[in-house]
């Protein structure tokens, strides 16, 4: 684990002097981030898949590695956009993360399940390689991204099978506009990366059969990242089994017409940094910062439960604990927001 938190830091390192983005220009300013010093260092409990906690099925999957698929969530304009998002309900965790402005973009974990197609895919940032930090080398579909940020992705603890890697796994779907409609499979980017085997860790804690959430309950959370362009607030909406997701106040459905309703959503109230100006429209590359602690509501069972996240380094799970004690989940999918502190308000 050492050696995987050196890497890391070197990674990181390089991306502060070259900068996030996407086909935006080179970095033209430096990052600052947080230092502050975490003192929980709970870890989730491992049972079954660990970014589930379902019953292991097929032991062969269960060995594989993290699939991360990095995809776009521009709000269709002109007929252009990249909702619907095909294969996103077949993730077991799905981040969502500001870009630049009030745009936000998902990094997709598959690990115990399956999608195609999947997509559209879009270019890296920054943030995504401090996302997968703890996914212990996990596989990275990508597409694009300024020279900086390129060059910091082949350095990281990831299997780069992005498209210039592995052009060969992707496909241009002919209903969509480019650039939302670069698509893949999971099979298709495993099979771009064949005899990995290295599962990865468990991110959350789950409650045990028969216990209750703690918290109170909720009927919904609305999430506003930001209200620049791009910005599409987000509803979480409890329906008895999950939490219903709208954006821009539309039922978010995936490419099958299937509205987004994980059964855990976890808000993780996360300062931003800026890395880069510019984006196209002249707004600035943003990056989470991930290292240190924070607020976090857990949206589980109908419940909120207020609790706090702490990471101590690059390569560490993030705990989510209340007074120093994991929070048990659902077992089951889990949407992470990473939100800016102040954006969410419960109803």
């Amino acid at each position: 684990m050492g050696g995987v938190a050196a890497v890391v830091v070197v990674v990181i390192a390089a991306i502060a002097l070259a900068g996030g983005g996407g086909d935006e220009p080179e970095a033209t300013t430096t990052t600052t981030s947080t230092t502050t010093t975490s003192t929980t260092t709970t870890a989730p409990v491992e049972t079954g898949y660990p970014l589930t906690g379902l019953p292991i099925d097929d032991p062969a999957r269960a060995a594989q590695p993290a699939l991360a698929v990095k995809i776009d969530n521009a709000e269709p304009r002109r007929g252009r956009g990249g909702r619907p998002q095909a294969g996103i309900n077949a993730a077991d965790v799905v981040y969502e993360e500001m870009v630049e402005g009030s745009v936000t973009r998902f990094l997709a974990l598959f690990h115990s399940t399956d999608a195609d197609p999947v997509g559209p895919v879009r270019s890296a940032r920054t943030t995504d390689l401090l996302l997968m930090g703890p996914l212990n080398r996990p596989l990275f579909a990508w597409s694009g991204a300024n020279t900086g940020v390129a060059g910091a992705v082949r350095g990281a603890p990831v299997v780069d099978i992005g498209y210039d890697v592995a052009s060969g796994a992707y496909n241009r779907a002919g209903d969509r506009p480019a650039p939302y409609n670069l698509m893949s499979s999971t099979g298709a980017l495993r099979g771009a990366a064949p005899g990995e085997e290295r599962p990865p860790p468990a991110l959350f804690a789950y409650r045990g059969e028969g216990e209750q959430p703690g918290g109170r309950p909720v009927e919904s959370v609305r999430i506003v990242f930001g209200d620049g362009p791009g910005s599409a607030p987000v509803e979480y909406r409890w329906d008895g089994q999950g939490w219903a997701r709208t954006q821009r106040d539309t039922p978010h459905v995936d490419a099958s017409g299937q509205q987004v309703a994980p059964p855990n959503v976890v808000i993780q109230f996360t300062p931003y940094a800026e890395v880069q100006c510019c984006d196209a429209s002249g707004f600035p590359i943003v990056e989470a910062q991930l290292k240190g602690e924070g607020d976090a509501w857990i949206l589980t069972g109908g419940r909120l439960v207020e609790a706090r996240w702490s990471r101590p380094g690059d390569a560490d799970v993030t705990a989510y604990t209340v007074d120093g004690d994991p929070v048990g989940l659902t077992r089951g999918r889990t949407w992470v927001a990473i939100a800016p502190p102040g954006s969410a308000e419960a109803r």
